[in-house]
């Protein structure tokens, strides 16, 4: 199997041209094989440059939703230039999640996006955090996305569904055909300084190298291939912050290289 690693996971080391190049040449020599694009200078001819240079396809992206409501042809003309088919976004704001009729409204126009890249050959993608699963009624915004945006897919992240309370494996299976693209993120309970007993507890979730958590991944990722996911990203958004943040990133893929 072939994995890819979201650069939002090492943003502090790709935010300039030269970092961007030097980073990716270092994925590829760990094994990872493609990347997406977040956290990196929105470049379309040095994306496809270092994406050519290192033979790593970049398989998706984050892009803003003002772009993805208004300037729909342009970015499709934009990702062309570095092959790429896919078009993410990492959310729309919870102001327009609680708000029933604002959602409705975010979720028509983030359809009708999704219906014009459809039709030149693209896929618009929805990534999911846990505030996806605020109920209006007995349905999650998430329910509602998946019921009434037929042109919305979705990236969907394993630490998050966890976070959100609900079964990893059921998601996938259900969302068959509409996840092309997932994040592999996994998810552990660590100590927090300050914390106390009256906290439930000194420890809350944190974000975790691929297979340092508690995710069942021999568990997940057959159900993925089952419901035809085609690009396995790693993201590990707590990696920037840490000291040696390609070290993170190096541990997912050893893991997955040596488990799938």
């Amino acid at each position: 199997m072939e994995f890819g690693l979201n650069l939002y996971s090492v943003r502090n080391l790709v935010g300039t041209p030269e970092g961007f190049r030097e980073t990716a040449h270092k994925l590829k020599e760990m094994g990872y094989a493609t990347m997406q694009i977040s956290g990196v200078p929105y470049d379309p001819a040095l994306i496809a440059s270092v994406s050519e240079e290192t033979d790593m396809p970049v398989v998706l992206t984050h892009v803003g939703l003002d772009r993805i409501l208004n300037e729909t042809d342009a970015l499709m003309d934009e990702h062309a230039l570095f092959g790429c088919k896919n078009i993410g976004l990492g959310s729309f704001p919870f102001t327009s999640m609680e708000d029933p009729v604002k959602m409705v409204e975010q979720v028509a126009e983030l359809n009708e996006a999704g219906e014009r890249m459809a039709k030149r050959g693209f896929k618009f993608f929805y990534h999911n955090h846990h505030y996806e699963f605020f109920k209006h009624g007995d349905k999650t915004v998430y329910e509602y996305m998946i019921e009434n945006a037929p042109y919305i897919n979705f990236t969907l992240d394993t630490y998050w569904l966890q976070y959100g309370g609900v079964s990893i494996v059921n998601y996938v299976k259900k969302m068959k055909g509409r996840i092309d693209c997932v994040h592999l993120k996994d998810y552990k309970i660590v100590h927090k300084p300050g914390k106390t007993p009256e906290d439930f507890g000194p420890v809350e979730p944190a974000y975790a190298p691929v297979g340092d958590g508690t995710l069942l991944f021999d568990e997940i990722i057959p159900a993925m291939i089952e419901s035809d996911t085609r690009h396995f990203l790693v993201e590990q958004d707590n990696a920037a912050y840490l000291p040696d943040t390609l070290g993170q990133v190096e541990r997912s893929i050893k893991y997955l290289k040596a488990n799938f």
